[in-house]
């Protein structure tokens, strides 16, 4: 009997498969971003208000019909010594006629995403900087960033390899220009 050798795994490979290993608790989320594992709790009702508010004004004003996940699991492109990044948004919005979610497996190439929105939550540093990044990596033309804690609403465009090139930050109670495909003013009055 011959043995046959097994190139050994690279320490990317193995974050990744104890990643995708992972068996979390109902309601909690895993994701892999920039090399680090991060678990997050069930959100709380006022971070699901303000998923509530804006996804109600994307589906009834916006110029393209538009699909939308909560929670949908993206795989996005890596920075550095670091296995793909797995992230999932909040929402993600695609357009109906794409129709990407229902052939989708649990994770998702960013391929076609119109824009992904985060609500921040316990760790508002992720979703201002890591996710931001992740997001850019993607290709993911919008990234709207509901920041409680600055009580402002910014819309991140134009990515460009690690970032966004353009943003623009309204505090709320202030409109903010939703550019197509969605062609909108989001309004953030009952963000307040």
């Amino acid at each position: 009997m011959t043995a046959m050798a097994h190139e050994p795994l690279t320490q990317e490979e193995v974050l990744l498969e104890g990643f995708l290993a992972l068996d979390t608790p109902e309601g909690f989320r895993a994701e892999l971003i920039e090399g680090e594992i991060v678990v997050t709790p069930p959100p709380d009702g006022e971070h699901e208000k303000y998923i509530s508010r804006l996804v109600r004004q994307v589906i009834k004003q916006s110029r393209t019909d538009m699909d939308f996940s909560g929670n949908k699991g993206l795989r996005a492109k890596s920075g550095e010594a670091c296995p793909k990044n797995h992230v999932v948004p909040d929402v993600t919005f695609a357009p109906l006629d794409l129709d990407l979610f229902a052939p989708a497996g649990s994770w998702m190439p960013c391929d076609g995403v119109a824009m992904v929105l985060e609500v921040t939550s316990t760790k508002p540093k992720a979703d201002r900087e890591a996710k931001r990044r992740c997001y850019a990596r993607g290709g993911i033309p919008l990234y709207l960033l509901i920041d409680r804690e600055a009580s402002s609403a910014t819309l991140f465009s134009d990515p460009e390899k690690d970032d966004y090139r353009e943003h623009c930050t309204r505090p709320f109670g202030k409109a903010l220009t939703l550019p197509e495909p969605f062609a909108f003013e989001l309004e953030t009055a009952d963000f307040l």
